[in-house]
């Protein structure tokens, strides 16, 4: 399948601002006070926000690869 290079830059920084966005939640996420109980453990809130903080670096990971290799498989074909 090929994809287009301005479609597969799209991709490319759809992926790089996944991962900025998500790192910020991640940072803020762990700095909340509704994230840990007074034990310290953590809460439901945690957990959810945790689950949903991965799958969208993973997602973000697999989306900006793709972007990725499609700028380059462009590049080699129009060099």
């Amino acid at each position: 399948m090929r994809i287009s290079r301005g479609t597969s830059l799209f991709l490319l920084a759809f992926g790089v601002w996944s991962w900025i966005i998500w790192i910020t939640f991640a940072k803020n996420l762990w700095d909340s006070d509704r994230a840990w109980a007074p034990d310290g453990s953590p809460t439901a809130y945690f957990v959810v926000h945790a689950v949903l903080t991965v799958v969208s670096f993973v997602l973000g990971t697999i989306i900006g690869v793709l972007g990725w290799r499609g700028v380059r498989a462009g590049s080699r074909v129009s060099s």
